[in-house]
């Protein structure tokens, strides 16, 4: 394949998450006192809330409920065309929905409308289309409407559906507020993956004790620095007073910039190449925090000295302890 049909295959990608982009932030601009009313309907009531949709609508609402589920509101997706063969079941006196549609004529959302007022569950509707049949039955109406699709024929649901789903992000977000739903609680909800370990575990948990190591005096010379961190290669060392507490750290790092810099390194101790009073880390603090003070900074580091509330040196974190947990 030529090199300019691959420049064309990247323009129409940029194109279309271009036009996505817009149709999200044109939707956010039309943000008003119905997403208001939506929140506060869902909030007044103390069951869950109902999400449904067909086709590829259907799958937005998925992603919905998935979002709102782990941040603090309690949601179910119900396929409209199964609802009417026995899954009805699922609601109780209340219930609001959440219907999408990018056109508002689907006829199983239109039959769901009045079984939906048995139930007297509030209607809030995700709709691409104002105008639509379902729109004047909705209690509550979030305008997903876009210019046009992103694909060159204007048919399939792209920025429709970026739309939509960005807009059931903004209610899962403003409940979240609502609610004050802390990340000790996203954590709850989130007990595996990478997400729901840096939530649930400590340092403590997973830090390198101090016995496994390196500590060094700051008078130790360089070599002695490299046997402890050649006994114990977690990847630094820490220099620590007679009374145990944080006077600095050497790291790999430190050592490969000191034999480059001297010529003579017989003379070095461990003052001379630490980093005095390097970023360090309590051991109740979460691995968040830790990643945080790790990454979120000018120049990342891979390691923390692991701290009491005197100063006291109780082990060292890795970067690598964070996203592994083995040693």
């Amino acid at each position: 394949m030529s090199a300019a049909h691959k420049q064309d295959w990247l323009a129409a990608a940029r194109t279309a998450m271009e036009i996505e982009a817009a149709s999200v932030v044109q939707a956010a601009c039309r943000l008003d006192g119905e997403l208001i009313r939506a929140v506060e309907l869902i909030l007044a009531h103390p069951g869950k809330v109902v999400v449904t949709g067909i086709g590829k609508s259907g799958h937005v609402g998925r992603k919905i409920v998935a979002t709102l589920c782990s941040t603090g509101t309690a949601a179910v997706f119900l396929h409209p065309a199964e609802a009417v063969h026995g899954d009805l079941g699922i609601y109780t006196p209340g219930d609001p929905t959440i219907l999408l549609s990018k056109d508002g004529t689907s006829a199983e959302l239109l039959a769901l409308v009045p079984l939906l007022h048995e139930f007297h569950s509030p209607l809030i509707g995700i709709l691409g289309n104002r105008a639509a049949p379902l729109a004047s039955r909705l209690d509550v109406l979030l305008d997903a409407s876009v210019e046009r699709e992103a694909d060159p024929n204007n048919l399939a649901p792209t920025a429709s559906t970026a739309a939509a789903m960005a807009i059931g992000d903004a209610l899962a977000i403003v409940l979240m507020r609502a609610r004050n739903f802390t990340a000790e609680e996203f954590g709850r909800y989130h007990p595996g993956g990478q997400i729901g370990r840096n939530l649930r575990l400590r340092v403590s948990q997973v830090m390198c004790a101090r016995e496994e190591t390196a500590v060094v005096a700051s008078a130790a010379t360089l070599r002695e620095v490299i046997v402890a961190m050649t006994k114990r290669p977690w990847g630094a060392a820490c220099v620590v007073s007679p009374s145990g507490e944080l006077e600095g750290l050497i790291t790999d790092g430190d050592l490969r910039r000191a034999l480059t810099t001297h010529d003579d390194i017989r003379g070095l101790c461990a003052e001379d190449v630490m980093t005095k009073s390097p970023v360090s880390i309590r051991p109740d603090a979460t691995l968040a925090e830790a990643l945080e003070k790790m990454e979120h900074r000018a120049s990342q580091i891979s390691v923390l000295p692991v701290v009491d509330e005197t100063g006291r040196v109780l082990g060292l974190l890795r970067l690598h302890d964070i996203y592994l947990g083995v040693r």
